[in-house]
């Protein structure tokens, strides 16, 4: 028998009720990730003679960051999306086995991607637009995030994990506390020790692994109907497999973005030089907060819709949707009120360099001027992860990314220069708002059809 409170509220409550209740933590966690990302370029953005250059070098970081993300999402989203479909099932023993092996899976891609990334660094940020000027900048920020990767990985797969268990407020302050120890640990690290851009990086990874320590210290407890099994944390191929091809779709969305970004720097240092790319680093870091708080909201919605999917309750899980996207697009709304009325007092907290605030500006203009439409796209593509439609989720990930944005960055410039490279984005934004409002039509179409209670083999899910 196991003890502890199972959260069979997700399956009766009323849904707006419990959304502020698993969203808010996760908006809260999420823009807490998010700041403490942009506290790091803030305090590396005026770093004395420097902090241009070194803005540019930590935008040469993001492909690579985003490719070490990806690998995380790929178990982590993966078994806490089952985690949640077996919750809402009582399978308690099998969830126990899931969050076992998404610690073996997590310890084996972290230590095996820092090896191999560590071995060959110096020839993948240069491919990334790193240049003579940048590149130390750029080597000396991810070596020490490469050297912790481990405990990244570890860190972020047992948060979502910890989420999923019904405990969002625990995962928000971890989060919270990682924010709060990284902002206190930069300026002294950087400053006050003139660590430099190297003491950015120590603050991220001592924040993670303390927080890492009391989540391991949670699964621990045997009280708690989620926790570490008996035994060695052997690698069951079954589960990874499901895991795998869950995670999947948000994997290849983050490996989507490190190759996108890979494009971006080329062509945003072919036609704009190093400090394009330090602008880019500015606009996606003012972006990248709202586009959290998106995903704070799946995060929040992700272990309604699994739990009652997996208890065949499936008006609920169509409300969880449509309320979660409503309130995703009131955020991104407001991240094109800011992007394009209030542009110059964002960038400036970042740079004091009058150059390199001019190309953020006109950046953030161009690159966020349909954001509104993009909230929905987001949870829609975590929606269709969290009911196990791997292809869809798949597609949707990779259709604005590689299909449309792609190739846009590469035409565009040719008639507009360096500006086509930041119209790009909201250009592939719009046909992918088409893209996505199909395949919801689609499924909804499907959704419509079923009683609750019915068998979901209609919906095309790996998860039954």
């Amino acid at each position: 028998m196991v003890s502890g409170s199972v959260p069979t509220e997700l399956g009766t409550q009323k849904i707006s009720t419990l959304l502020k209740q698993y969203a808010v933590p996760g908006i809260i966690a999420m823009t807490a990730s998010s700041l403490y990302n942009m506290v790091d370029s803030i305090y590396i953005g005026h770093i004395r003679d420097v902090g241009s250059l070194a803005i540019s070098g930590l935008a040469v970081t993001f492909p690579l960051m985003n490719l070490s993300s990806a690998l995380g999402t790929l178990v982590g989203v993966g078994a806490s999306t089952m985690i949640s479909v077996l919750l809402g099932q009582k399978n308690y023993e099998a969830a126990n086995k899931v969050l076992a092996n998404e610690i073996t899976l997590n310890t084996i891609l972290g230590i095996a991607f820092a090896i191999i990334t560590l071995a060959f660094l110096h020839p993948i940020l240069h491919f990334f637009g790193a240049s003579e000027n940048t590149y130390p900048f750029a080597r000396d920020y991810m070596t020490i995030l490469l050297l912790g990767n481990v405990f990244t990985h570890l860190y972020f797969g047992l948060n979502s994990c910890i989420r999923a268990a019904g405990n969002p407020r625990l995962a928000m302050g971890l989060t919270i506390f990682t924010v709060t120890f990284n902002s206190i640990l930069d300026p002294i690290l950087i400053f006050a020790l003139d660590m430099g851009i190297q003491g950015a990086a120590i603050a991220t990874i001592a924040s993670q692994i303390l927080a890492l320590a009391w989540a391991m210290r949670y699964f621990m407890r045997k009280d708690n109907f989620l926790h570490f099994p008996k035994g060695l944390f052997a690698l069951d191929w079954r589960i990874a497999k499901s895991s795998l091809a869950i995670g999947m779709g948000p994997f290849l969305m983050n490996a989507a973005a490190c190759i996108v970004t890979l494009f971006i720097n080329q062509q945003l240092r072919k036609y704009g030089g190093d400090l394009s790319l330090g602008a880019y680093g500015i606009v996606n870091r003012i972006s990248f907060l709202f586009v959290m708080i998106v995903m704070g909201l799946n995060q929040g919605m992700q272990p309604i819709a699994g739990y009652n999917f997996g208890a065949r309750k499936y008006a609920r899980m169509k409300e969880t949707y449509k309320l979660t996207a409503l309130w995703a697009t009131v955020v991104t709304t407001l991240g094109f009120i800011i992007s394009e009325f209030l542009s110059e007092p964002a960038v400036s907290l970042f740079t004091s360099d009058p150059v390199l605030k001019e190309l953020s500006v006109g950046g953030l203009r161009c690159m966020n001027i349909v954001f509104p439409i993009v909230g929905f796209q987001m949870v829609a593509t975590n929606f269709f992860q969290c009911l196990g439609m791997v292809s869809k989720s798949i597609f949707l990930s990779l259709s604005r990314q590689l299909l449309f944005l792609v190739p846009l960055i590469y035409i565009l410039p040719g008639f507009l220069d360096v500006k086509g490279v930041w119209y790009s984005f909201p250009i592939s934004d719009t046909i992918t708002a088409i893209v996505t409002g199909i395949f919801l039509l689609s499924l909804f179409r499907k959704v419509n059809r079923l009683q609750d209670g019915d068998d979901p083999g209609i919906l095309g899910s790996r998860i039954k």
